[in-house]
């Protein structure tokens, strides 16, 4: 699978060449690619905004070299060209494996007071939020998208690793424990070291149940109408 980002500023996704997205990129298992949208401006300056019509505050990105740099990136238009704004739907596990269909995304990241409209009539499929709130551009909620689906790309993570956490069955992953056994006078659950494993199952379900009946009751609820 391959996902492209454009933006302005390429410079803040250096993250994501570390850990275990930077591993799989290197291994060749999940292709990233950024893009910087002022290499398609014209110009002598590269001028890649401009003030709004009919005024107010802010710059808006102009079409052309938004536009010229998606075509460029996909001249057949197969790729699923997706915008990040406040103004779309919001981003959910369900989303992920949706996403992970598409051999080749797009993420357009705006920036200012964001994009000319035409970009999105005219080039993008969908706009995506990442929550109620509003961030000074997408590159932080393209990281966020790029991060949740490369993890499900084959060879990223182990099969395992993928099987218990939170979203993935509809509820709350259950705590987690590690050694030592005894921290601060917290112990950790007897069952957990007693080596049963039908208990272990049992105690992970239930303490997975309460957790999200007691932080996100609104996943019981929409799990129960599902079944």
């Amino acid at each position: 699978m391959k996902i492209t980002v454009l933006t302005l500023f390429p410079e803040m996704f250096a993250p994501l060449k570390e850990s275990i997205i930077g591993r799989a990129v290197r291994a060749d298992k999940f292709s990233l690619e950024i893009v910087n949208i002022r290499d398609y401006a014209e110009g002598r300056h590269l001028k890649c905004d401009d003030e709004p019509y009919g005024g107010g505050a802010g710059m808006v990105m102009m079409p052309a070299p938004i536009g010229a740099a998606i075509e460029a990136c996909d001249p057949e238009r197969k790729a699923r060209r997706i915008y990040l704004s406040p103004k779309g739907e919001v981003f959910k596990q369900s989303d992920v494996f949706r996403l992970l269909t598409y051999e080749h995304v797009i993420l357009l990241c705006g920036h200012y007071e964001g994009v000319d409209q035409r970009v999105i009539d005219a080039f993008i499929d969908e706009e995506i939020s990442i929550g109620d709130y509003v961030l000074t551009g997408g590159e932080l909620p393209a990281m966020v998208v790029c991060d949740c689906v490369a993890r499900y790309v084959e060879g990223v993570l182990s099969e395992g690793s993928l099987v218990d956490e939170s979203f993935a069955s509809g509820a709350l992953e259950y705590p987690q424990y590690t050694r030592p056994a005894e921290y601060k006078g917290l112990k950790v659950p007897e069952v957990l070291l007693s080596g049963d494993h039908k208990k272990i199952d049992e105690w992970r379900k239930n303490e997975s149940d309460k957790l999200t009946a007691a932080r996100r009751p609104d996943l019981l609820d929409r799990k129960n109408r599902s079944q």
